[in-house]
């Protein structure tokens, strides 16, 4: 009679032995938060995916300039993830927005200490075109992520063919997908980088073309020390002040030639 009170009790404990083993032996799912505002970087692409669906598209780059092979996200699934690394392909997804083409692509970086077969992709920058171009002050109605700063001291910085703008405080976590050797070294902040393919006018107004945008982690103080000599500081572009400067009639800036004086 004990003997039969005993056996389920024992059967009933195996079985939760065995369940707990199998709980603690599955590999655990990895969860990310975004560090900055944009609310993208730094998530898993699993939570990308929750977060915006599967993507219509997944394209590889053929090298360093922008050459890119794009697959239906199907036959990459299937085959050509196999042929490259992961993290190079860029998750694309496109969207009609007032009659602009609006092309999301996403970056992503792994954890160079996690050696597991299938590493966990983490969103490193987000590019997103536009066809045809726009303005820059159309920008924010057509990205949403899209929120600059309007503090006129905020740090902005130009080129010909670029504008830099940073945006909030530092992210000590936002180092994890810099690839910078020296990464360490400095604070990494918010920044949304401005391109244009015509190139942007000297006397910039909000009315010059973008071609894209992308939102990435930079330096202020690489910037400052190292960049200084590619990198304009200008007022921020999306300041009432920077509003007010454009309308502010300007003298020309042309030398007038002299003319030669004959005497009588």
């Amino acid at each position: 009679m004990l003997l039969r009170l005993c056996i389920p009790v024992i059967f009933s404990s195996l079985l939760l032995l065995v369940s707990a083993i199998g709980t603690w032996i599955q590999p655990s799912t990895v969860f990310a938060a975004a560090y900055f505002e944009d609310g993208y970087l730094g998530l898993t692409q699993t939570e990308l995916h929750q977060k915006l669906g599967m993507p219509q598209a997944v394209r590889d780059r053929k090298s360093a300039l922008r050459v890119f092979t794009y697959y239906a996200i199907t036959d990459w699934e299937k085959y050509f993830r196999k042929l490259v690394s992961p993290e190079n392909g860029e998750d694309v997804y496109t969207f009609t927005r007032d009659n602009i083409e609006v092309r999301y692509s996403f970056s992503y970086t792994v954890d160079p200490n996690d050696e597991s077969d299938n590493r966990t992709l983490f969103v490193r920058l987000v590019d997103i075109e536009f066809t045809p171009a726009v303005s820059i002050a159309k920008i924010p109605a057509l990205v949403p992520e899209f929120h600059p700063s309007e503090d006129p001291a905020s740090p902005s910085y130009r080129s010909n063919i670029w504008l830099l703008l940073f945006k909030g405080a530092a992210s000590p976590q936002a180092r994890f997908i810099v690839r910078e050797a020296s990464k360490d070294k400095f604070d990494w902040t918010l920044a949304y980088q401005l391109f244009s393919l015509q190139g942007l006018p000297d006397l910039l107004t909000t009315k010059a073309l973008v071609d894209r945008v992308e939102i990435s982690t930079q330096s202020i103080d690489l910037v400052r020390q190292r960049q200084r000599h590619t990198h304009d500081p200008i007022l921020n572009p999306y300041s009432q002040e920077f509003f007010q400067q454009a309308l502010t009639p300007r003298p020309p800036t042309g030398k007038r030639i002299p003319l030669p004086q004959y005497a009588e």
